[in-house]
């Protein structure tokens, strides 16, 4: 079976689910992760904002290069297949009308979907309508958290009504203050993988791959492990979700 887990960036789909797909690419199964928010920063100089970020992940314009060739590791730890698409991440898209930068702060990283972005919801939905092969399994994030890269992966997946699985956005699922289960559709039905310890390592190595980004969300590579197990052990990272459809076409 062909696997294809939609990643907003360059580290999401290996934090969320990482072990699930370590155990399927053992299991023999094709797995390809293509991270959607990938491209290269647009010319022109980079907001405060993306600037700040750059400093705290160590590195300089060449980030998004240190990015992708971070995620060629961590997808060759789980086994998986890279591919990246060109659309920026949203810390360097600008307003189409007004030539400002999107984002500003963290706070609006997690806004209700802009206006200034349908249209490349648009773009990204025939992009994948292409590219995307027929009798694939496309798995995309639930969108836990609310972040902007995570709603337009997700609209733009929806968009040409192919059957459809869903993960939980990893860490943003035991972040968020609010229920995140009312994300499940009570019409949905469960996949789980069981992930062995093999797994859990692969996807510890997978996410400290990403060696930039650890400090998003934790002080240390140590802390992320610690994190991620605790997670594992409650029995995150090993459940997909979707319509009866998105199961029984690939016998799962």
């Amino acid at each position: 079976m062909q696997w294809i887990f939609l990643s907003p960036h360059l580290d999401d789909a290996a934090l969320s689910c990482g072990g699930l797909i370590a155990e399927r690419t053992r299991m023999g199964d094709s797995v390809e992760i293509w991270t959607i928010c990938a491209g290269d920063p647009p010319p022109g100089p980079l907001s405060a904002f993306a600037q700040s970020l750059h400093k705290r992940w160590r590195v300089r314009r060449n980030a998004v290069a240190v990015r992708r060739s971070e995620d060629q590791q961590s997808c060759q730890r789980l086994g998986a297949a890279a591919r990246h698409f060109a659309i920026p991440d949203c810390i360097y898209r600008r307003i189409p009308l007004t030539g400002d930068p999107l984002i500003i702060d963290n706070d609006d990283l997690f806004q209700p979907f802009p206006d200034s972005q349908r249209r490349l919801v648009d773009s990204l939905r025939d992009q994948l309508a292409t590219a995307l092969p027929l009798k694939s399994l496309v798995v995309s994030p639930l969108t836990l958290g609310n972040h902007i890269d995570h709603q337009l992966v997700r609209r733009a997946a929806e968009q040409p009504g192919r059957p459809l699985l869903y993960y939980a956005d990893y860490p943003y699922t035991v972040q968020t203050n609010s229920a995140w289960a009312q994300s499940i559709h009570p019409g949905w039905q469960t996949f789980t993988q069981a992930i062995s310890p093999d797994g859990l390592r692969a996807w510890q190595e997978a996410a400290a791959a990403h060696r930039s980004q650890i400090s998003t969300f934790w002080t240390s590579v140590s802390e992320m492990e610690a994190a991620i197990q605790s997670y594992y052990e409650a029995g995150g990272g090993c459940k997909l979700w979707g319509d009866r459809n998105a199961l029984t076409i690939t016998n799962l």
